[in-house]
């Protein structure tokens, strides 16, 4: 156990993670009253993050220690105490370097001052504003990300599936002939090999895709293929549609840059195993431009909601563009949106609901925060498979990045669960420019 600290919280921690005052150990915890005021304007509406002001502020209420503004409140077994800073707390760097009364500043000044009333101990400031830690370290104050719900390791999202060269051609031929597969036991894996991996066998005379099947304890074939008109064009797009089409797997992943096909693949597969189904729903978070609320947009929920749900309805189009308009498929397609068991909306409107015997996908998923990705599958009813789609390196929540974003966090966290999968699609195939926009710019 190091020296004890002191923390100053941002406003940004608390949205990002209400239960945050548990991640700090034995250390004690400092709220600048701007904060509650802060919070205080986040409390209406129905995103996440003013879910998550309600939450602090009700688990904040339940505090009745009068210490609170004096002594600190005890948090609890193991950990420090919660102390608010009222009034308007002055500090003379802060003053002469940042002059302007902005709520970001009276934090600044809170923690100067705490550092300045404790100079044996560390006062840090967390907060997941880079801007604001960058004046911070400019006027000495010691500064941090909240990293609480970092991944350490993303290489994964670099690279493709793995190969395993010099497998016995036996072996190989084996699979082909087998509809059961070969047990785990027959080959030897220089590293481990996770649940519903996906990887290709070579040989010096043949290769073979295949997927270590959990429930089975097996190596198998995998197929490529064809799902509502769509047939997969590389090994990465056969392996997304194994283990979308697989009942036994209740949560997948598919990570890759624009153009690979994550959704469209998702959607393709969805469709496909309809019969099993009650419901399709495909929804994604709203991520408003230039940081204004979709409120100042005209029209009703649904209108203002239209142009952020319009790539998934690209996505539908295109599987209806592989159909005549008078074909069979073509009509139950449009069949299925008229009487919803094919749904199309925003994330938000799906809070609260129990998702039973739907197959359920959720684009953009990297801008969610891994308590918004835990609340949505805690909504998972019986039969419920639950798709997350998304690109890591294309975030526009100004608080997450590639580490700290809610699908990295639930890949780490679920990777060696049987019935999760991951797939990361490398190849783009949407068109040649695309990809090379992908890799250049």
């Amino acid at each position: 156990m190091g020296a004890k600290k002191n923390f100053v919280l941002d406003t940004n921690v608390i949205l990002h993670d209400y239960d945050c005052l548990k991640n700090f150990e034995e250390n004690d915890i400092y709220l600048p009253i701007v904060v509650l005021e802060e919070l205080d304007k986040f409390k209406k509406g129905n995103e996440q993050i003013n879910f998550n002001a309600r939450e602090f502020l009700r688990e904040l209420d339940l505090i009745t220690d009068d210490d609170l503004f004096s002594k600190g409140a005890k948090l609890g077994e193991g950990l420090g105490r919660l102390f608010i800073m009222a009034g308007r707390i002055h500090s003379d760097a802060v003053s002469q370097s940042f002059p302007e009364p902005k709520p970001d500043h009276l934090i600044l000044a809170a923690a100067d001052a705490l550092k300045n009333k404790y100079p044996k101990m560390k006062t840090i400031l967390v907060s997941k504003d880079v801007n604001l830690r960058m004046k911070a370290r400019s006027i000495g104050i010691l500064c941090e990300d909240y990293i609480n719900d970092k991944v350490v390791n993303i290489d994964i999202f670099e690279k493709s599936n793995e190969v395993f060269e010099g497998v016995a051609p036996e072996l190989i031929d084996r699979i082909y002939s087998s509809k059961e597969g070969l047990d785990i036991n027959e080959f030897e894996f220089k590293a481990a090999i996770r649940p519903n991996e996906c990887f290709i066998l070579k040989s010096d005379r043949s290769s073979v895709l295949a997927r270590y099947n959990p429930f089975t304890h097996a190596i198998h074939k995998v197929n490529k293929t064809r799902n509502y008109g769509i047939e997969p064009r590389n090994a990465e797009q056969s392996f997304a549609f194994e283990v979308l089409n697989d009942p036994n797997i209740k949560l997948i992943a598919l990570t890759g840059k624009a153009g690979t096909g994550k959704t469209l693949l998702a959607l393709a597969a969805a469709l496909a195993n309809i019969n099993s189904y009650k419901q399709i729903l495909l929804a994604r978070p709203i991520v408003a431009l230039s940081n204004k609320d979709i409120g100042f947009l005209p029209g009703d929920a649904q209108e203002k909601v239209a142009p952020y749900m319009q790539p998934l309805f690209d996505n539908l189009n295109v599987i209806k563009r592989q159909f005549q308009t008078n074909s069979q498929e073509y009509k139950r397609l449009e069949d299925m949106q008229k009487s919803e068991q094919l749904v199309i909306e925003a994330l938000a409107f799906i809070r609260g609901r129990s998702l039973s015997e739907t197959y359920c996908i959720i684009d953009e998923a990297q801008n969610l925060t891994p308590h918004e990705i835990k609340t949505i599958i805690t909504r998972a009813g019986e039969g419920t498979k639950m798709i997350f789609t998304g690109d890591i390196q294309q975030i526009d929540q100004p608080y997450l990045d590639s580490q700290s974003n809610g699908l990295v966090y639930m890949i780490d966290r679920m990777k060696e669960q049987n019935l999760f999968a991951h797939i990361n699609l490398i190849k783009g195939e949407r068109s040649e420019l695309s990809e090379l926009a992908s890799n250049l710019m």
